[in-house]
């Protein structure tokens, strides 16, 4: 019966790559790399085991999850030596997990038409598909996945109350940008404040990953959280000041605070985004402004000062 077991749970690599379901060349790769171990020699025939297929497994999970090859061999050397990787793809769950309770859905193409006033436009659908408000369903042409239900009732209310579909995608390309931005700066804020008392591991302790992913957990709801309650004070005080225009014959005084649309032509905005990437281009934008503005105002004043000092020399 033992023989019978240890027979049967040895493979060649032929029968190791049909188990597993890597290619017997990407197995011989794997062990080049060192993330596989060398399989045992029998006279001329190498032999390998249930270690091996389980190692073959756990890469194509880690694969899945879209570590590269250089930090999968990282993470098995952890596990090698002790450390564990229960802790590291806890952590890996609750970043890469949903981030709201909304749940994708589906629908027709038929249906979205009906939506969206009756009549067919390829050339909307191909823009939804392209912001991801849309995902095609393998075998399905007339059929998507709609990844957020709220953000697609959006786009139909706001159809529904004469907005060109164009200008819907336009409103929501500026307004991901403007949320990228938040949410790298949110990232940025938790990195510095909660998440630098922990040491720079690659890839972290057990220990240290298990307590991340808790923090991650507890974290998780209050971007959400701020950003509605700043969003809700923001759409109340401009709300109110464009109640007050509308209800009164002469327009009210501007302060000169009022934040205004600028557009900048699309390669300007493309060379930006290239340059410190589209989460920090609104901020880039803002601060060169800024720097521009400060540098027209000194040279404004240099020839005032150089008036001064050459008065000064006459007397």
């Amino acid at each position: 019966m033992s023989e019978q077991s240890v027979a049967v749970a040895e493979y060649r690599i032929e029968d190791l790559a049909h188990h597993s379901g890597a290619t017997v060349r990407t197995i011989r790769a794997y062990q080049d790399r060192g993330l596989l171990p060398k399989p045992e020699r029998r006279g001329r025939s190498n032999v390998y085991g249930p270690a091996h297929l389980a190692r073959l497994r756990q890469i194509a999970d880690l694969l899945d999850r879209g570590y590269t090859l250089a930090s999968i061999k990282d993470l098995l050397e952890a596990w090698d030596t002790g450390r564990g990787l229960g802790g590291v793809l806890g952590l890996v769950a609750e970043v890469q997990g949903p981030w709201t309770d909304e749940k994708a859905d589906r629908i027709t193409r038929a249906e979205l038409n009906a939506r969206f006033g009756g009549g067919p436009d390829d050339a909307a659908v191909a823009e939804a598909l392209e912001l991801g408000v849309l995902e095609p369903v393998p075998g399905r042409d007339d059929e998507f996945l709609v990844p957020s239900p709220q953000e697609l009732a959006v786009a139909a209310e706001l159809s529904a109350a004469g907005v060109p579909l164009s200008a819907v995608s336009g409103h929501l390309r500026e307004l991901r940008g403007q949320m990228e931005h938040i949410a790298s700066r949110f990232l940025e804020f938790t990195t510095e404040h909660v998440f630098a008392r922990y040491p720079g591991h690659r890839p972290p302790t057990e220990e240290d990953a298990t307590e991340e992913a808790d923090m991650v957990r507890r974290l998780r709801p209050l971007a959400q959280q701020t950003v509605d309650a700043e969003l809700a004070r923001a759409m109340r005080a401009f709300a109110t000041r464009r109640l007050q225009r509308h209800l009164t014959t002469d327009d009210p005084p501007s302060t000169g605070r009022e934040p205004r649309p600028i557009s900048l032509p699309a390669e300007t905005m493309h060379a930006v985004q290239n340059l410190v990437g589209p989460e920090n281009a609104i901020a880039f934008i803002t601060a060169a402004t800024e720097r521009e503005l400060q540098t027209r105002a000194l040279d404004a004043l240099a020839p005032r000062s150089m008036k001064s000092e050459h008065f000064d020399q006459k007397i």
